[in-house]
């Protein structure tokens, strides 16, 4: 499937609205099963052909909330983001298969000040994609 973010018409404007509300709803899934809650607003976008970032808000446990109260900032970044990393796999495979694209890259980051998480994808770029030869 050749995915192009640039909506031509209401048809194709409709269809990446449902790609990107599909990738938010499995973030949340994602979330919940490796952390007990998933966040309460998600939202995906592209920032470019090539770049998808999900915004998360919300998703604290209490133990979490509790480090934050406590300055445990470092702390906390550092266990999600291991969690994060442990199951890179589940949120590439999700962006691949909704999209039909390979990720290339996973990025991973929480403001610990304001319960904020990114989940950034960098695609491979579908001209490379198309340039390679088939084996």
């Amino acid at each position: 499937m050749d995915y192009q973010p640039l909506a031509e018409s209401a048809e194709t404007a409709d269809y990446q609205r449902s790609v990107l509300a599909e990738i938010s709803r499995e973030m949340v899934r994602i979330y919940k099963e490796q952390f007990g809650r998933g966040p309460t607003k998600a939202k995906t976008n592209f920032a470019e052909p090539d770049v998808i970032i999900s915004t998360l808000e919300d998703s604290f446990t209490p133990a979490e909330r509790k480090l934050a109260e406590m300055g445990e900032h470092q702390r906390l970044r550092d266990t999600r983001l291991y969690f994060q990393h442990a199951t890179e796999d589940d949120f590439r495979s999700v962006i691949e298969r909704v999209l039909g694209r390979k990720v290339r890259a996973f990025n991973s980051g929480t403001d610990t000040e304001t319960d904020v998480s990114v989940e950034v994808f960098h695609l491979v770029p579908t001209a490379q994609v198309e340039a390679t030869p088939h084996r």
